[in-house]
């Protein structure tokens, strides 16, 4: 059975769930989650794992992302992007340094509403499925970090610009955002995704590239080792801790510091045999180090 992380660079129009069922076949398991929602308008890095890797998705989603989206202005729809319908339309009057200072003006920490047409749930049922049935719900408010924007052109109404941003960030609403400061209609007109934590479109495979090597007896190549998608501290413990790291037992930190492993009290680690095999990640809970999520 395959065990690992699979990077697709996903076509325009699939979901994450056609690119989810599609993999399910190349690889002929259904133990296989995604780990981040993309519109089928998007792009890019979409990061799925495969066998026992399962595990990790709530933690690889969770991982900051990278994109390069274009805002078309003067116009907005009823989704965020230009899949919708027009709802909005306005002349743009701006010049380029304002559209410039204001785009830059978003760098740092903001409260975003999450868009109705979004896998979001509300009271246990998505957003978008809401959305198709023409109801609005309250949304509320989440803070999201955006570390960096690059303004790749500028060529008025539409402006190209890359972004890196926490977890939870929907492009779509910056776009909107964005407009809404300029003081005219926006929509997102492309999307694609570069990166995924510690991974970028240079590892992402498409789907015929996966197919040859499943031909070719080689698709174990294709799949990503799950500690390297952390960057976490690396931890190898001394041999006298094999037994009870492979048992998922929890350590007393007294211990650790006996076999002179010092480790910060805030801290999540990947821990490894001493023979080198990864077995999970760990953490403090009070004086113990306890295991996160094992994957031994």
């Amino acid at each position: 059975m395959y065990s690992g992380i699979v990077c697709i660079d996903k076509p325009e129009g699939f979901t994450s769930f056609d690119v989810v069922a599609k993999l399910r076949g190349i690889y002929e398991t259904k133990k296989i989650g995604h780990t981040g929602t993309l519109d089928p308008m998007a792009t890019g890095v979409l990061c799925v794992c495969v066998g026992k890797a399962t595990k990790a998705v709530e933690l690889l989603t969770a991982h900051d992302k990278r994109y390069v989206t274009t805002m078309l202005l003067g116009r907005s729809t009823d989704t965020g992007d230009i899949t919708g319908e027009t709802i909005d339309e306005a002349p743009v009057n701006l010049t380029e340094d304002k559209v410039k200072e204001v785009i830059l003006s978003f760098v740092g920490e903001y409260e975003q509403i999450p868009p109705m047409y979004s896998a979001k749930k509300v009271g246990g049922r998505k957003l978008c499925d809401l959305a198709r049935e023409g109801k609005v719900v309250e949304r509320k408010p989440v803070l999201i970090k955006l570390s960096d924007i690059v303004i790749e052109k500028i060529n008025l109404p539409e402006v190209t610009f890359s972004v890196s941003c926490s977890s939870g960030t929907y492009i779509r609403v910056l776009c909107e955002d964005i407009g809404k400061k300029l003081g005219v209609p926006s929509t997102m007109s492309y999307l694609r995704r570069l990166k995924v934590g510690n991974f970028d479109l240079d590892d992402s495979f498409g789907f015929d590239e996966l197919n040859n090597l499943k031909e070719a007896g080689r698709l174990e190549e294709s799949l990503l080792k799950i500690d390297d998608a952390f960057s976490y501290k690396r931890v190898i413990l001394p041999k006298s801790f094999d037994i009870p790291l492979k048992n998922g037992a929890k350590i007393e930190k007294a211990f650790l510091k006996e076999e002179n492993v010092v480790l910060g009290e805030n801290e999540k680690y990947l821990f490894y045999t001493n023979d080198g095999q990864f077995v999970g990640i760990y953490h403090f809970v009070d004086e113990f180090v306890r295991p996160l999520k094992m994957f031994i």
